[in-house]
């Protein structure tokens, strides 16, 4: 019986080291020279910006934000609505956002119809910074809300050491304005030429 089962404990320890050694996380940085270096191992400490990948298996799989983070995205996403104006509340709030490593979208009303519009109907007033996790609305700044709220919503608490920015969009900008279409002539007046054509 011994005999038998022998060769299969063999294959068995030799398998597994081999199926340990195909999932493997590769870290890729630039180092101080400006060379870009890939490594099995964590860069060191001064390097604060970095990229993971686990390859093995036939895929690669970016690993970017926690599991936890991603599946708080997914159910309860943050936007931060905020105005030109907003000065220190809104600063407080995407400072707040950051330490945690919260990714949101940031909408500025003052200059985007929609997103004043939005923040007019969570609130019922055009007042900034307005924070939405999920379908929650939060008025004003006030971290022990906003905290509580985050923490319900299943955000981590802080960021991880490395973790890319987590600003997952930049302020929408609205379209510029267009031009004004031009005065209309006055009674007895022709009307304003339209410029002549530069040749090509």
């Amino acid at each position: 019986m011994l005999k038998v089962a022998l060769p299969w404990i063999a294959a068995a320890l030799v398998a597994v080291p081999s199926l340990l050694a195909a999932q493997q996380t590769i870290y890729k940085w630039v180092d101080k020279d400006g060379k870009t270096v890939f490594s099995d191992t964590p860069p060191p400490k001064e390097i604060t910006t970095s990229t993971q990948k686990r390859v093995g298996g036939g895929y690669t799989e970016n690993i970017q934000l926690p599991y936890a983070t991603q599946i708080a995205m997914q159910k309860n996403p943050v936007t931060l609505y905020t105005a030109g104006d907003c000065g220190a509340l809104c600063d407080q709030g995407r400072s707040l956002l950051s330490k945690r490593g919260i990714p949101y979208s940031e909408r500025d009303g003052s200059t985007d119809p929609a997103a004043a519009e939005a923040v007019q109907k969570a609130v019922g007033s055009f007042i900034v910074p307005v924070l939405m996790v999920g379908e929650s609305a939060l008025k004003g700044f006030d971290e022990s809300t906003w905290q509580s709220s985050l923490d319900t919503a299943g955000y981590p608490r802080t960021a991880l050491p490395n973790q890319p920015n987590p600003r997952a969009t930049p302020p929408r900008k609205a379209a510029p304005p267009a031009p004004p279409p031009p005065a209309p002539a006055a009674e007895g007046e022709a009307p304003p030429e339209a410029p002549a054509e530069q040749p090509k």
